[in-house]
Order: C-alpha cells, then sequence, then structure tokens
C-alpha cells in the first residue's frame, strides 16, 4: 500500500510531465498537505521499488 511520507534530501532536476498527471499529483498533494515535489518523490520510490526484474533468457543469453 502506498503511503505519504514527508522529507528527505534533495538535488535539483527539470522533468516534463503529462498536464493530467500534474493536475492529479497536485490534488493528492493538497489533500495530504505535502508539496508536490515530495509526492512526485514518494511516488518515484514506489515505483523504482516495484519494479518487475526482466525475465532471464537462459537458452540464448545476450551480452
Amino acid at each position: 500500500m502506498f503511503r505519504v511520507q514527508k522529507g528527505y534530501d534533495s538535488e535539483s532536476k527539470t522533468f516534463r510531465l503529462p498536464v493530467d498527471m500534474i493536475r492529479k499529483l497536485e490534488k493528492i498533494a493538497a489533500e495530504n498537505k505535502i508539496s508536490l515535489n515530495q509526492l512526485v518523490v514518494q511516488c518515484l520510490n514506489y515505483a523504482l521499488e516495484n519494479l518487475e526484474e526482466p525475465e532471464q533468457n537462459t537458452q540464448n543469453p545476450q551480452h
């Protein structure tokens, strides 16, 4: 389950996101009283922690 958290060290980067996605993220951030940036970081962390590993092809390994 995704849980909203607060606080972390950071470095500035720029990303372009779809407008609809930004609006949804802004709404969630406001509802949880955190910054949009904090919410995006948490979403990205969740995605990285739950990323499926690619299946290994044992019959024809690629190097």
